[in-house]
């Protein structure tokens, strides 16, 4: 194998096969090591509808990122696979296509509807899994489950059945969301409400035995053909004559009550409400209160039923315009005033939802809810990040309502409840022994099995499972904000009452993808992006980086091509590097390597930058495996990337130029054994955020054995530790680049070489900058270069050096010194002037910072020790810096 990379990164033949090299290779299944610490995580199951969006790539990226480095850490760690059956969407999906033929599921029957559905799952399911190998997660498809697998269901009929042996599932009718495309019952957090323009229409009802009317407003004049009372408040003196008489519905004739109660406002229209119980929340209560009766006038399909009169078989809307207009024709039709209002609709089928009495399922939440919210405050606390998504998730189990669990479908889980003629019902985990019962043919809600999953897909109800044992709880769970009420609260429930425990420790919450105005992705803007064509374009590395960097946890992403190309450049530069260090250090061995780092380590070999980038490097590691722990993975990117770019590319790499053009070949091993190492710690350290390019600069490294999946994170060592290193060339980077920038700014090109004299503050700084001479040399092209602590006097007629007189001299302050240039001919004085007092503001804005932050009490009460003094050795340099450019102002306006 040779281990010369191509001139440039092409991520197509980087990532063409290495995938199934992985699975071939077994590395993504635990390590089976019994002291090693367990982590798991099990995948959110995507729907079988359809392909992958990004949501699913940004939400299976993290995990990859969370699993590979917990993995490389020595963890025993296990990410689960499997997809969810989403019964609603997926027989809507299919119910479509067999549309597009002319069939209808009934045409079918439902044990052949259900064949149909079956091999759609198995043709999105192939789909999603090569989608998921084009991402590269690493999850042990030995363990993949599907949510109709037989395992998984015998778990949601054993909690069916135990939940309504307690009573705690029950069967009744109540009023519900009705979904009339899907025909479907829907619970509350499957209907999304939207603003839409509407309509008040105001009616009136004649009093019966009287000319008198009183007059309602509502937004839904169909549904008086279920109304059965009408009321008014009791303090309300305009209707008090009125109490205990009838009114008689136009066009239908019914006679119903006035009655008094709380619900009519006196403030609110005209203070006369409709009531009907069928198709109003708030109408069903007050039908309670008075024991009226509840009409439903309406069939499953939004058209109206039989108790419609002669609007019976018209679709919702059509009787709406027939009513309006057939009381406009009675007179009672008094106005119609627009309104914006929220309407319900459903969030599977985007029609607008129907509240409607029906017999339906349910899941009583009380005690269910109040276990998950005193969990909370035991050590088996579920900790959300960030934070503040732990009151979203209280919120809303302290307001939640009973579940409806039952959807009328076919694809799913059937209820197991059996009914028989004699009217007798048997609820269990098995049918029912002997003829004549016949099963519920309702399913059970998608999110009934989805709550189990943690739990389900390791074994349970068999507790001496071994997966159960070993990787429940799971570590972490990784999820949109957007279903925490439809999944993450109802997996918490569910586990605390079937397993003692809670499902996760973390739930990691991220955002949404938005296009580059920051709207939702939709197929009605046109602005959705196929993560396919991404990779096609740029590689699954710079979509993961992308991804992974986009935004901090619980905030929203943008999607921008100029940030996939910047990945893909940062992917490049890396490539770049790799190729000039495995060019020039191909032949080192692992034994030169080890030695050359315990002398550098002991500074019996090397020099201060080779010691300088091993202690950034120990420095990155901390701080990155410190991020990584927090789910930060965006500031470990900025951490990653700034170190890879700035410090180990830009400046390491070429302050190693001395070196490696030089003749001593002992430093020059040295040197490449350290550029060995931090190579092979960066590709680490990159690895679980972009696994395949490096795991293909892995494998051309010397002495590099294995796959990079399960080879070690890094860790801090302390022996490549060295302040003075770092303090030192950092000083030293920073003049080159002030060097660098007065070239620019007076236009003197780096091909022309300029005098140099440099006044350290005190004897060390200036004894280090002698020891880096050459490089200060090299890298600021200086004709001559003078060092000294002595004060310098650049009066005119100056004697010390006859070059750097007023004039002539542009001025950089820099930590422990003071640079000149000798620009001759090339510098104004007034705008040196110029220059230094834009220079001086910038430490003013500094200082003022400093100052501020130093200045709160807080801040220096409750942050660490070191932290405080950090900021306080800021003050003092930007002081010295401060201070050193104001006395070069006044020394230059005063000569």
């Amino acid at each position: 194998m040779t281990n010369e990379l191509t001139p440039k990164f092409n991520p197509t033949e980087v990532e063409a096969g290495r995938y199934e090299k992985w699975l071939e290779a077994d590395v993504f299944k635990p390590s089976g090591n019994p002291d090693a610490e367990p982590y798991s995580i099990v995948i959110p199951p995507p729907n079988v509808t359809g392909k992958l969006h990004l949501g699913h790539a940004w939400d299976t990226t993290l995990q990859d990122i969370i699993i590979r480095q917990k993995r490389m850490q020595g963890f025993d760690t296990l990410w689960l696979p499997g997809m969810d059956h989403a019964g609603i969407a997926t027989q809507a999906k299919v119910a479509a296509r067999l549309a597009e033929d002319g069939i209808l599921p009934q045409d079918l029957g439902r044990e052949k509807f259900l064949d149909k559905v079956w091999e759609w799952k198995d043709e999105y399911a192939t789909t999603i899994k090569e989608q998921w190998g084009k991402m590269g997660i690493s999850v042990d498809y030995s363990r993949e489950h599907f949510t109709l697998d037989e395992g998984l269901s015998q778990a949601v009929r054993k909690v069916f059945v135990q939940l309504y042996n307690k009573g705690w599932i029950y069967r009744g009718e109540k009023l519900i969301n009705w979904d009339p495309k899907a025909m479907t019952a829907l619970s509350d957090i499957e209907v999304i409400h939207k603003e839409i323009d509407g309509a008040f229409y105001h009616i009136t009802y004649q009093i019966e035995g009287s000319d008198e009317f009183v007059e309602i407003a509502t937004t839904r004049p169909e549904t008086f053909l279920g109304d059965t009372a009408v009321i008014v408040n009791e303090k309300d003196e305009r209707y008090k004559h009125l109490v205990g008489k009838n009114v008689i519905l136009p066009i239908i004739n019914r006679v119903i009550p006035i009655l008094t109660d709380d619900h009519a406002d006196m403030e609110k229209g005209t203070g006369v409400v409709k009531i009907t119980p069928a198709h109003d929340p708030n109408d069903f209560e007050v039908a309670i209160r008075h024991d009226l009766p509840m009409i439903n006038m309406m069939n499953n399909d939004g058209t109206i039923n039989e108790n419609g009169g002669k609007y019976e078989g018209l679709d919702r809307f059509e009787a709406r315009k027939q009513i309006v207009a057939d009381l406009k024709e009675l007179g009672q039709l008094v106005d119609i005033k627009p309104v914006r209002h929220e309407v319900g609709h459903s969030e599977r089928t985007g029609v607008v939802v129907e509240p409607r009495l029906s017999t339906q399922w349910f899941v009583k939440m009380d005690e269910l809810a109040k276990n998950a919210i005193a969990n909370q405050t035991t050590e088996d606390a579920v900790e959300f990040y960030p934070p503040r998504f732990n009151d979203t998730f209280m919120q809303w189990m302290e307001n939640v309502h009973d579940w409806v669990i039952s959807r009328q479908l076919w694809w799913g889980h059937q209820i197991p409840a059996w009914y028989n003629e004699a009217g007798e019902m048997y609820v269990g985990e098995e049918a029912p022994e002997g003829e004549g019962w016949t099963q519920d043919e309702d399913v059970l809600d998608t999110w009934f099995s989805s709550a189990l999953w943690p739990f389900s897909t390791m074994g349970w109800p068999d507790e001496n499972s071994a997966d159960f044992k070993r990787y429940f709880p799971t570590s972490t769970l990784v999820t949109g904000y957007d279903i925490i009420f439809f999944w993450v609260s109802r997996m918490i429930f569910q586990s605390l009452e079937f397993t003692g425990k809670s499902p996760f420790h973390n739930v990691l919450i991220h955002g949404l993808i938005r296009d580059e105005e920051g709207r939702k992705m939709s197929k009605s803007l046109g602005n959705g992006i196929d993560p396919m064509d991404v990779i096609e374009k740029y590689g699954a590395d710079a979509l993961r980086w992308f991804l992974s960097n986009g935004s901090a946890p619980g905030q929203d992403v943008r999607f921008s091509y100029d940030k996939m190309d910047a990945a893909w450049n940062f992917i490049n530069k890396i490539w770049n590097v790799s190729r000039y260090i495995l060019m020039n250090a191909e032949d080192v061995s692992a034994d030169a390597v080890s030695s050359a780092l315990t002398k550098v380590a002991n500074k019996t070999a090397g020099n201060v930058t080779d010691r300088w980038i091993l202690t950034r490097l120990n420095d990155t590691v901390e701080r990155v495996t410190e991020q990584m722990d927090k789910f930060e993975f965006g500031v470990a990117g900025h951490i990653l990337y700034n170190f890879i770019w700035d410090e180990f590319a830009n400046w390491y790499l070429e302050l190693t130029k001395e070196v490696m053009f030089g003749e001593d070949e002992e430093e020059k091993n040295v040197t490449r054994s350290v550029l060995l190492y931090a190579l092979d710690n960066v590709l680490r350290l990159l690895h679980p955020i972009m696994p395949f390019f490096t795991e293909e600069i892995f494998e051309k490294m010397p002495n590099t054995t294995g796959s990079i999946v399960v080879a070690k994170y890094p860790k801090v060592r302390p022996e490549f530790d060295d302040a003075g290193a770092e303090k030192g060339v950092n000083m030293l980077i920073e003049l080159i680049t002030a060097v660098r920038n007065i070239r620019a700014e007076v236009g003197a090109p780096m091909s022309k070489a300029v005098p140099i004299l440099i006044r350290a503050n005190d004897k060390g700084v200036e004894n280090f900058l002698h020891s880096v001479n050459s490089y200060i040399m090299r890298f600021t092209h200086a004709l001559a270069l003078q060092t000294t602590v002595a004060p310098i006097d650049l009066k005119p007629n100056t004697a010390i050096e006859p070059v750097l007189q007023k004039g002539a001299v542009s001025t950089a302050i820099i930590t422990g010194a003071q640079v000149y240039i000798n620009v001759a001919d090339l510098i104004n004085i007034d705008e040196e002037i110029e220059r230094l007092t834009k220079e001086l503001a910038k430490w003013q804005k500094e200082l003022d910072l400093v100052n501020k932050k130093l200045g709160n009490e807080r801040f220096v009460a409750n942050a660490k020790a070191e932290v405080v003094q950090k900021e306080k050795d800021k003050l003092a340099d930007y002081q010295e810096k401060f201070d050193t450019v104001k006395a070069r102002i006044a020394e230059l306006k005063e000569n």
